[in-house]
């Protein structure tokens, strides 16, 4: 880390905590001596961490103690504490999801061993183009693992990111001004209002701007997200919640660091293996979402979701496209890429709660159905001089152009699909939950290079079982089994070629069992053992990033996870897990035994905050990872590493809160995440963020 950014960060440090301190200690001491003073707002929600039910893991509001699936919740109020402004990095925080570096433009994980970019959904509907996520908007994130096609359709088969909106607001009048800066020249600033607008219609509007900066030469860029969201009573059975989301993301597209024989290289973690006027990504999207829910009776409700959204990208890269040599020269590689999306999904769902035959069900029947139309091209990078490079803490890229397109497609893929399924109470100690779901997927494509043009339709079943045992109403026992399957495309659709139009879909099954445990109303403690297992599978070539074929594997393990209020003042979230994965069938790709890519065996993530006063409260978190293969070449391998974060928050007044948060405490070199084998992420060195909140 280079001396300035050290100096400015415990400066910031120094000034952040140590005043705070002095004026916590002071303000708690009146605050003991006048018991009639003025009240003083303390920090938190009434349940801190814990979040208690869901309506995405069935379809309808359900606890998460009846929900037989492995479910991790992270609510507005940690992603506040944690200072977090993005979906990667929250994610960072969930033991049993892997961050892949995503090729520098793109969120990108590893859920179980399943490497995806496009199993991300927010209310429920898919969102699947390849892009950074913003969390401005977001009220809460929810991790479901495990394959579960029943509830999201086709894809999904390690889970899914579900993002959770902000809703309108009907009784009050609500603000929040914030803004923020690092020790690295990375800013942000971001608004939160509601309003009722008359008797029952409710406004909010959140937005925010992003400027990026980081440790690596020449990152820069930002992000702009607007998003009015206008909700409406009619009557007192039906609500409108209408949405519009408005993205800009600029910012230099940085693939890290090759290797140096079987590691990472090291030494060069501030280095570009590329260049700020070529290595660039761009991103506009618009999403607009409508959703109408309805009371029929008593026992029957019903919901409609429409949503359309358009992506319009271009991202351009030149990389390492080789380990370092004896002689310590790299081979680059490069390529730009012009992709556009437009997505068209529409959700309706009917659910009844009652009983029959003496047994109590909620039932769900539900449809879903959408367009997607995909356009893409590929100009591959050309170096007139040569593309090698002398290895250097600043490295001169040599001349390179874009000359001609080596790969263009359009394609257009539609599916629709029916479900069913029944949530039953067996009596007082045994719940069931029981469903079968039918998707029509088709994809048509047109390779404009070639002229080849491919198209397949399949139709799969995909059914779910969940047994749950209550020996006690907080206590929660279960066992389930679920598929799912993938369409041979790859995960964004977007070309058919003559071997993939003749293979049948990717299909995942995941057995799984586990306790729930509510230890009080505001902690819960789960613990979960799973097997997921996966057929005629695919993954990125070691060396190209390609998709290549690799067989069959499997992923097992186990996870743990303890989240919610302790006592008044201690909130917490921790979570566990031991994973294993390999290649289970001999392929031209990789030999069976072959061990999963970025799942690393062993994960833990830790936060905890704890308020000393009304005003004043600390925050520690610990994120581990043990080491793990770059790629299925287990031929490069990411060391283990350890992570410490610390936060400070101090309320000056009811309206006004300071709050720092510092990131890799010990100042560590880790490589969090890869692409390829010479595609590899250096983390962030001790870097503080100081935030403010203004409540109006």
């Amino acid at each position: 880390m280079p001396p300035s950014h050290r100096c400015r960060t415990f400066a910031l440090i120094a000034l952040a905590v140590l005043g705070p301190l002095g004026r916590a200690t002071a303000a708690f001491a009146e605050t003991a001596a006048e018991d009639d003073g003025p009240a003083i707002t303390v920090f938190g929600s009434a349940d801190g961490y814990d979040t208690d039910r869901t309506s995405t893991a069935t379809k309808s509001q359900a606890p998460l103690i009846d929900v037989p699936q492995s479910v991790t919740v992270i609510g507005r109020e940690q992603l506040d504490d944690q200072g977090l402004s993005s979906l990667h990095d929250a994610l960072r925080f969930v033991p049993g999801v892997t961050l892949g570096q995503g090729e520098g433009h793109r969120d990108q994980i590893t859920l179980r061993g399943q490497s995806s970019t496009a199993d991300f959904f927010v209310d429920g509907i898919r969102d699947d183009a390849q892009y950074f996520r913003p969390l401005y908007n977001v009220e809460r994130i929810e991790v479901l693992k495990g394959a579960n096609a029943l509830i999201f359709g086709r894809g999904g088969g390690g889970g899914v990111i579900n993002r959770v909106s902000k809703a309108p607001v009907f009784d009050r009048t609500y603000g929040l001004i914030s803004g923020g800066a690092d020790t690295l020249g990375a800013w942000s600033v971001a608004a939160d209002i509601g309003a009722p607008l008359a008797q029952n219609i409710g406004l909010r509007f959140n937005a925010t701007y992003e400027n990026f900066d980081n440790h690596r030469q020449f990152y820069g860029g930002h992000f702009a997200g607007v998003t009015p969201t206008l909700g409406a009573r009619l009557g007192a059975d039906t609500s409108v919640t209408l949405s519009y989301e408005y993205v800009e993301d600029r910012r230099l597209t940085d693939r890290g660091v090759p290797s140096s024989g079987t590691v990472p290289l090291t030494g060069f973690d501030t280095t570009l293996f590329g260049s700020p006027a070529t290595n660039r990504s761009e991103v506009t999207a618009h999403l607009v979402h409508g959703r109408i829910d309805h009371q029929f009776a008593d026992s029957l409700s019903g919901n409609l979701s429409v949503q359309y959204a358009s992506y319009d990208k271009f991202y351009s890269n030149v990389y390492p496209g080789a380990a370092v040599s004896l002689t310590n020269t790299v081979a680059l590689g490069g390529y730009h890429n012009t992709a556009g999306r437009t997505n068209l999904i529409g959700q309706g769902n009917l659910i009844w709660h009652g009983k029959a035959g003496g047994i109590g069900h909620t039932l769900l029947l539900g449809f879903e159905a959408g367009d997607q139309g995909t356009y893409n091209t590929r100009n591959n990078a050309v170096f007139p001089s040569g593309s090698t490079v002398t290895l250097a803490q600043a490295i001169t890229i040599p001349p390179v152009t874009f000359p001609v397109v080596t790969g263009a497609s359009q394609s257009n893929a539609s599916f629709w699909s029916v479900y069913a399924q029944d949530q039953l109470d067996l009596g007082e100690h045994v719940k069931v939950v029981a469903g079968l779901r039918y998707d029509r997927f088709r994809i048509a494509s047109v390779n404009l290079v070639s002229g080849f043009a491919g198209q397949r339709s399949d139709g799969k079943w995909s059914p779910r079982f969940g047994l749950i045992l209550k020996p006690l109403e907080n206590i929660a026992i279960y066992a389930s089994y679920a598929k799912s399957f993938l369409p041979q495309s790859g995960d964004q659709f977007t070309l058919l070629d003559a071997t993939t139009q003749a293979l049948a879909p990717e299909q995942f099954q995941n057995l799984e069992a586990g306790v729930k445990w509510d230890i009080t109303p505001t902690l819960a403690f789960t613990a979960a053992v799973f097997r997921l297992d996966r057929s005629n599978t695919r993954a990125s070539d070691p060396v190209s990033g390609n998709v290549v074929l690799t067989g069959k594997n499997r992923a097992e393990g186990f996870e743990l996870a303890l989240a919610g209020r302790v006592t008044a003042g201690l909130d917490l979230s921790l979570g566990y897990a031991r994973q294993d994965g390999e290649i289970r069938v001999t392929t031209s790709a990789a030999p069976a035994g072959r061990k999963l890519a970025q799942l690393p065996r062993h994960q833990f993530a830790g936060w905890a905050r704890y308020n000393f006063t009304p005003r004043f409260g600390l925050g520690l978190g610990v994120v581990h990872q043990s080491g793990t293969w770059a790629t299925i070449s287990n031929a490069v391998r990411l060391p283990a590493f350890t992570r410490i974060d610390a936060a400070a928050f101090y309320k000056v007044s009811d309206s006004l809160t300071v709050q720092l948060n510092v990131e890799n405490l010990t100042d560590t070199d880790y490589f969090p995440s890869a692409h390829t084998d010479n595609n590899i992420s250096t983390g962030k060195p001790l870097n503080a963020k100081i935030t403010l909140r203004l409540t109006l």
